[in-house]
């Protein structure tokens, strides 16, 4: 069955023939590139490069959950999410991850438990981000990047589903991270090994 896949996945393949870079920025990169299509044809895909990234589900023993609100300047709007952030050059996943829940939250962890990757916008970016749950929180001092201004508080899993639910939450990773949260905490998916905080 793999091997039928892979053939068919070698069938749909686009080739680059030609990249441009239009913008290099500090954190993103915007490319063009000219494509072979799988009929010869060639057509063109802009898209945008990006390091990739974490998030963290901070779950406390007594059930409730960790959540940050934060501006979004694109959207121009506050978004309540899990506390994630960008791979520092490199930077592994799980060091990320213990680094942005400490900064952005001051809570460390007692384990992680790698959950999965996301691609959450595969038509225009090559952005992945790695999901863990982090247990066994401990409070801490945050110590949030320069020019970065976030609230945290707490709140129950039945309140996330229901902010899914009617729209109040839209982001798509906290959206992901809640549902993989209910599977998990309902015993219908199983988790991996920890590893310590």
């Amino acid at each position: 069955m793999a091997a039928e896949h892979l053939k068919h996945d070698r069938a749909l393949a686009e080739t680059c023939v030609e990249s441009t870079t239009l913008y290099a920025g500090n954190f993103l990169t915007l490319k063009r590139d000219t494509v072979e299509l799988p009929d010869g044809k060639h057509a063109t895909r802009e898209f945008v490069l990006h390091p990739g990234a974490v998030m963290v589900i901070p779950l406390f023993d007594d059930g409730r959950v960790l959540m940050e609100r934060q501006y979004r300047y694109p959207l121009s709007r506050v978004m309540t999410e899990f506390p994630a952030g960008k791979l520092d050059p490199q930077e592994g996943a799980l060091a990320c991850a213990k680094r942005e829940l400490r900064e952005e939250t001051g809570y460390t962890a007692r384990e992680y438990v790698y959950l999965t990757r996301i691609h959450p916008v595969i038509s225009y970016s090559t952005e992945f981000i790695d999901i863990y749950l982090a247990r066994g929180l401990i409070a801490g001092e945050a110590n949030l990047d320069e020019g970065e201004f976030l609230e945290t508080f707490t709140t129950t899993l039945p309140e996330l589903l229901e902010w899914v639910r009617n729209g109040q939450i839209t982001d798509v990773k906290t959206i992901i991270g809640t549902f993989w949260l209910e599977k998990a905490l309902g015993g219908h998916w199983p988790l991996g090994e920890a590893e310590k905080g």
